[in-house]
């Protein structure tokens, strides 16, 4: 499969996750879909990423989730817990054999990428 070809199916399938995650109840909004490769060598200087990251081939998302308050306030409560997007990761997983969930590393719950010559 081609780069191209991927990152078509990749976008259809955050459109397809971001319906699911609704559907269920989820509230998700959008956070970093597109790093430069600049950024990405500087995030992996400091430890908060790799330089090969698939956010500079328009290959990851992050999605934070957010629920609701339930406590009389204006804005949601962003969840930090990656087991808290543990259903959206599933889902995810099933939508292609090549779509990866970053709940399954360290502490990046929000994360939801597609696999490309190795890089997860």
């Amino acid at each position: 499969m081609t780069l191209g070809e991927k990152q078509r199916l990749f976008c259809f399938n955050v459109g397809k996750l971001i319906v699911w995650a609704n559907e269920q109840g989820y509230e998700l909004r959008f956070d970093e879909a597109y790093r430069t490769p600049e950024q990405a060598a500087l995030n992996a200087k400091r430890g908060s990423g790799i330089s090969n990251s698939l956010h500079t081939k328009h290959l990851a998302i992050d999605l934070p989730l957010f629920l609701d308050s339930a406590l009389g306030v204006d804005d949601d409560i962003y969840q930090a817990d990656s087991e808290t997007y543990r259903p959206l990761g599933d889902y995810w997983k099933t939508l292609h054999p090549l779509n990866r969930w970053g709940g399954d590393f360290p502490g990046d719950g929000n994360h939801f990428s597609m696999e490309h010559e190795g890089v997860k």
